[in-house]
C-alpha cells in the first residue's frame, strides 16, 4: 500500500502536470484546432516543462547542486525554480500567446505567478509544496475551462479533487512535505488560478 501511494508523487510529479493540462486543454477544444497545431502546441510544452528541466536537472546533479528529482532540500530548489520561470515566460510571450490560446496562456501564466511566490517562500526557508501547486493548479484549471465550454466534466474535476489528497498522503507517507507545507501549496496553486480565470472565464 506504501509504495502504491508514494507512486503518485512520481506520476504527477510537477514538470508532468503541465502537459497533462495542455492534453485535457486540447481535448476539450478537439474540433478548434487542426492535428498539427495540436502536436505544435503539445511538442512545445512538452520541451519546455520537461525536456529542458530534466536537462538543466541532469546537469545540477552531475555538479553535485541536488540529489534527487524530488529536490528535497530548499537549496536545491532555488536554480530548478528560477530557471522553470524564464522558461515559462518564453513559452507564454512566444508560443502559448494571449490571442490564440488565452486558457491556456492563463494557466501558464497563473503557474508563473505560483512558482514566483513558491521561490519567495524559498528565501523565507519555508518549502511549499510543488506537487500541490502543480495539481490544485491543474483542478481549478480544468473546472474553469468546463464552465468556459459548458462542457459537463463533473467526474474529471472530481477525480483531480481526489487525487489532490492523494497526491497530499503520497508526500506525507515520503515524509516530504509538513502539514502546511501541503496547505500553502495548495492555495499556491489554487489562488492564482482563480484570480486569472475572470480574464477568460
Amino acid at each position: 500500500m506504501k509504495k502504491f501511494i508514494t507512486s503518485f508523487s512520481y506520476i504527477f510529479h510537477p514538470i508532468l502536470i503541465p502537459t497533462m493540462a495542455t492534453l485535457l486543454y486540447l481535448a476539450y477544444h478537439k474540433g478548434d484546432f487542426i492535428t498539427q497545431e495540436k502536436l505544435f502546441i503539445l511538442f512545445q510544452v512538452v520541451i519546455v516543462t520537461i525536456v529542458i528541466p530534466i536537462l538543466v536537472f541532469v546537469l545540477l546533479r552531475a555538479s553535485g547542486n541536488v540529489e534527487t528529482i524530488m529536490m528535497a532540500k530548499i537549496s536545491e530548489r532555488k536554480i530548478p525554480l528560477v530557471v522553470h520561470c524564464f522558461l515559462i515566460i518564453l513559452l507564454v510571450k512566444k508560443s502559448i500567446t494571449v490571442d490564440r490560446y488565452p486558457e491556456l496562456h492563463f494557466f501558464f501564466l497563473g503557474g508563473l505567478f505560483s512558482i514566483m511566490l513558491a521561490m519567495i517562500l524559498l528565501f523565507g526557508y519555508f518549502k511549499a509544496s510543488l506537487h500541490m501547486i502543480a495539481i490544485s493548479a491543474m483542478t481549478v484549471f480544468i473546472a474553469g475551462i468546463s464552465i468556459h465550454l459548458q462542457i459537463n466534466s463533473v467526474f474529471t474535476v472530481a477525480l483531480l479533487l481526489l487525487l489532490n489528497g492523494i497526491i497530499a498522503s503520497s508526500r506525507l507517507e515520503m515524509k516530504a512535505h509538513t502539514n502546511l507545507e501541503l496547505v500553502m501549496g495548495f492555495f499556491l496553486g489554487a489562488i492564482p488560478q482563480l484570480l486569472l480565470i475572470v480574464l477568460w472565464l
